[in-house]
């Protein structure tokens, strides 16, 4: 299985803004992106100094980075699951989008079971997870409406779930998402709509880079 090993702060500090790959790491003094917020680099300060002029291409490039960023995705499986939105009925931007929601670790992210979603992947790829009841393991595992994400019974006796409950109850869970704490367990009650997704994620832009 293919794994990023880039530094996730440069990540941010090259898309401007916070994309929390580090979970509660980046609400600290501690983030990278705090300290230095400008574009990773020998000429990244004196860049955001005198900001250049972004072409058309660059807003799309930039647009599509990010996403594929955020949800921890390489370039080949991002632009897989582009294809597949094209297929689909509806906007293609918007069925790119849920396709990324509905991914496992993003989900178990989404529940509150994980800090980040690099934190979520590594517990679903140890086989922390169920679906109905099935052992999950491929983070990339699409998650449809009614179906449920369970922590096995021997992973509860770990030191890390026993402690979940307390920090889960902490951490807000989107409306198309059911949480129970205590079975450390969730159900999908629909795929989520635009106002649930990142707002600053930007799908035109992302279709007109593919389009081009």
């Amino acid at each position: 299985m293919a794994r990023n090993i880039e530094a996730v702060c440069r990540m941010c500090r090259r898309e401007g803004e916070k994309l929390f790959l580090k979970g509660a790491r980046c609400f600290t003094p501690k983030c990278a992106f705090e300290k230095r917020g400008f574009p990773p680099g020998m000429h990244g300060k004196s860049t955001s100094a005198r900001p250049d002029r972004v072409s058309d291409y660059g807003k799309q490039l930039r647009a599509k980075q990010k996403a594929r960023r955020e949800y921890g995705v390489f370039e080949r499986q991002f632009r897989r699951y582009y294809s597949e939105a094209q297929r689909m009925r509806g906007l293609t931007g918007m069925n790119l989008l849920q396709k990324l929601e509905t991914r496992l670790d993003n989900v178990v992210y989404r529940l509150g079971f994980a800090s980040s979603r690099a934190q979520a992947r590594q517990l679903v790829n140890h086989g922390h997870f169920t679906v109905n009841g099935n052992r999950a393991d491929i983070p990339s595992y699409n998650i449809h409406p009614d179906d449920v994400v369970t922590v096995t019974e021997s992973s509860k006796e770990t030191v890390y779930f026993k402690n979940l409950k307390e920090e889960a109850e902490g951490r807000t869970v989107p409306t198309w998402l059911a949480r129970d704490v205590n079975n450390i367990s969730g159900r999908v009650l629909r795929l989520p709509e635009r106002s649930e997704i990142d707002g600053n994620l930007n799908e035109q832009l992302i279709v007109e880079y593919y389009s081009r």
